[in-house]
């Protein structure tokens, strides 16, 4: 017999999601291969646990994400699960001399390319909906119109940016799907927040996947993303709530923040932030996935997993107790942002 965790509406549709959605980075082997059979049992043991939001995207392993969740959701009843996928990379065949995995271990033979044309748009989700097997998605994104770049202080957002044909051409594309009842959710996903702001003044947007950016570690988009999603009724689906491992692993040798070593400055927060755990009888992952659902623009937070195990602690860690007391050392500490929702 399965549970089911508490759900958030996405902005003002009628769909809602689970407050812990599973991200599917792991399927499409980031870093490191997964097992066909580990991500089949994860994605089972994330349903068994209450999980009935699914994120995915075509680029996570050139489409072998879509292609093995296919496989692990066949035995589930679609109709109780939330999946969305992306748009904005166009996958094409590889060969020898242009294929760069990159981030990815073995993934399919294919490269990406940007590309949020009309055209790309309805491809991506044509090619997304044959590898999930499945005859419809619930949410699409436009899948990272900067080129995924992570801002360090002084950059500009839009260095690399496809603002204007995100807007011109994916967004009026995945709105018409929306308006025709294909879809039921439009967003952004993407690593900064600053040209989210603009998404959300330039278009009708139901969620944004904001990765990393709303977190224990950095509250930067606190004081003018959040206020404009809530204004908008925007939802914030938060990817990475462990920045990509240091919250996970604690402030750890070879710990990894923004998919980087994770600085001195990065490490010695951490570690203040340990010690206060501590205090509290608390684990760090435990207020690492908490600390953005206390924030109402927050839907859901998407952690990625490649294990049955680490399913089952996610979800410990999603539902141990943390006393006030603790959120207010934290701000009392300047170690969170002192305007952040914890109550």
């Amino acid at each position: 017999m399965t549970t089911q965790l508490p759900k958030r509406r996405i902005g003002k549709t009628t769909l809602s999601v689970t407050e812990m959605g599973l991200g599917t980075t792991p399927l499409g082997n980031l870093y490191r291969a997964m097992d066909i059979a580990d991500a089949v049992a994860t994605v089972q043991a994330a349903y068994d646990g209450g999980i009935r939001y699914i994120d995915t995207a075509p680029l996570y392993g050139f489409g072998l994400a879509e292609t093995r969740l296919a496989q692990a959701t066949a035995p589930l009843p679609r109709s109780e699960l939330v999946i969305s996928s992306k748009v904005g990379y166009r996958l094409e065949p590889a060969n020898a001399s242009n294929h760069k995995p990159g981030i990815w271990d073995r993934p399919l033979p294919m490269r990406s390319v940007n590309d949020f044309s009309r055209d790309a748009v309805l491809r991506s989700i044509e090619g997304s909906l044959q590898r999930l097997k499945v005859d419809a998605l619930d949410m699409v994104a436009i899948h990272d119109p900067d080129e995924s770049v992570f801002l360090k202080p002084g950059d500009d957002p839009y260095a690399h940016s496809h603002f204007k044909e995100a807007m011109e051409q994916a967004y009026p594309t995945l709105a018409e799907l929306r308006g025709q009842g294909v879809i039921k959710a439009v967003g952004v996903g993407m690593n900064q927040w600053q040209m989210l702001c603009d998404f959300a003044e330039a278009g009708d947007f139901d969620y944004f996947l904001l990765a990393g950016r709303y977190t224990l570690l950095d509250q930067d988009s606190l004081a003018r993303l959040l206020p404009l999603c809530e204004a908008r009724s925007i939802s914030l689906i938060i990817g990475g709530p462990y920045n990509s491992g240091i919250l996970a692993t604690g402030a750890a040798p070879g710990a990894t923040y923004d998919y980087s070593p994770a600085g001195p400055e990065m490490l010695n927060r951490v570690r203040r932030i340990e010690t206060i755990c501590a205090r509290h009888g608390l684990p760090l992952q435990a207020a690492a996935l908490q600390f953005p659902l206390r924030n109402p623009v927050v839907a859901a937070i998407i952690p990625g997993a490649r294990s049955v195990d680490e399913i089952a602690s996610n979800l410990g860690f999603l539902n141990h107790p943390i006393p006030a007391d603790f959120w207010a050392e934290l701000k009392a500490e300047r170690l969170i942002d002192p305007a952040s929702p914890t109550g």
